[in-house]
């Protein structure tokens, strides 16, 4: 999941710089602020989005098609009740 590898990211970074040091309390703290900061967050994943992208250009397309077909439906109708005059 994305946070879980944000988070690891972070938290590695961290210990590198907090190495040796009595600031690891610190880091538990921050890393534990960090991930309650994030789990509020409403993200998705690349994947989710990318299929929703795709799923998205796919409803465009077959709207659009409709819509043509409804702009033919209408034309078509509307020369059936007006017959051209003699």
């Amino acid at each position: 999941m994305v946070t879980n590898k944000i988070l690891e990211e972070i938290s590695g970074k961290l210990s590198q710089a907090l190495a040796g040091s009595p600031a690891a309390d610190v880091e538990k703290n921050l890393r534990s602020a960090l991930q309650s900061a994030l789990a509020k967050l409403d993200l998705v994943t690349r994947e989710e989005f990318d299929v929703q992208q795709q799923v998205l250009l796919r409803t465009r397309e077959k709207l659009e098609r409709l819509e043509t077909v409804v702009a033919e439906l209408e034309k078509q109708a509307n020369q059936g009740k007006n017959p051209p005059a003699p």
